[in-house]
């Protein structure tokens, strides 16, 4: 059974990935529009080129943080889930006592 400091680094690990995500995604469209600027000014030039290489760099991106959330979301989806009051308010009593 995880701890419950491993079930935090979880949480927090996928809600950085979530919000990777949304940057690859923005990084992606504005290198798409570069892209097809660059290549509608100047085909074939350096700046489409580099335009193109960089959507690819952050379509991977994107594409590798989209499956690391995936696997996580079914993995998390297949362990049981405890609903259990928290242990720690054992404390608050002794301290009203």
């Amino acid at each position: 059974m995880a701890s419950e400091n491993d079930h935090a680094e979880s949480v927090r690990a996928l809600r950085q990935l979530r919000r990777m995500r949304t940057f690859y995604a923005g990084g992606a469209v504005l290198w798409a529009a570069t892209a097809t600027s660059a290549g509608w000014d100047s085909p074939g030039s350096r700046q489409m080129w580099v335009s193109v290489v960089l959507l690819t760099v952050f379509a991977a991106l994107l594409g590798m943080t989209s499956l690391w959330l995936w696997r996580q979301q079914a993995r998390s989806s297949q362990e049981p889930v405890h609903h259990a009051a928290p242990r720690r308010t054992a404390w608050r009593r002794h301290a009203n006592a």
